[in-house]
């Protein structure tokens, strides 16, 4: 859920008595409070991590983080789902604060129930992400087992893949990387 103001920032935001379990974010000083999510958001979310870990670790390339703090500018804070930064980039956009200040290669986002949630998701960040060159994003449906691929082209992020069970997720931004759609998933 949008609550408007004139223009929020991290500092009005910090300044707030927060409620265990929601999440804050703010897109162009227009801030955005969700709940926890459901568990199968957040299996979807672990297996995601878990499965970009395990490509990614023994190559010695980068890390996937669940939910760590992005702030582009005082009035552009989101607290994406999952992210995968490479160590070379990691070191780059990590602030002494412990939050990334700039895209990394990719980010998912696990959808919510919902139409603030997925208009957020699909427009508001999509949006933002396409402004600051964000690489490649991934938007995952966990009740249909559906991911969609958007990379960055001419003008922005566009959609490149949709996928669903029986399909498997590549990437040429994770060389060697491949995942059946459905393990994203599994209970």
């Amino acid at each position: 859920m949008a609550i408007g103001l004139l223009r929020w920032t991290t500092e009005l935001v910090e300044q707030m008595p927060h409620v265990e379990g929601e999440r804050y974010e703010i897109i162009q000083g227009e801030l955005f409070v969700t709940t926890a999510p459901h568990l199968r958001h957040q299996i979807a979310c672990s297996r995601i991590v878990t499965r970009l870990n395990v490509w990614s670790e023994p190559l010695d390339l980068g890390v996937a983080l669940g939910a760590p703090g992005l702030v582009y500018a005082d009035d552009e804070a989101v607290i994406p789902d999952v992210v995968w930064v490479s160590k070379t980039r990691l070191s780059e956009i990590s602030g002494a604060d412990g939050k990334l200040h700039d895209s990394p290669e990719l980010i998912v986002e696990v959808l919510s129930p919902g139409k603030a949630n997925e208009e957020r998701d699909r427009e508001k960040k999509l949006e933002l992400f396409s402004r600051h060159n964000l690489a490649e994003y991934w938007i995952v449906e966990w009740e249909t087992m559906v991911i969609e691929v958007y990379r960055q082209g001419d003008d922005g992020l566009q959609l490149v893949q949709t996928l669903g069970v029986g399909d498997t997720v590549t990437s040429p931004l994770l060389p060697g990387f491949s995942c059946l759609v459905e393990r994203m998933f599994k209970l």
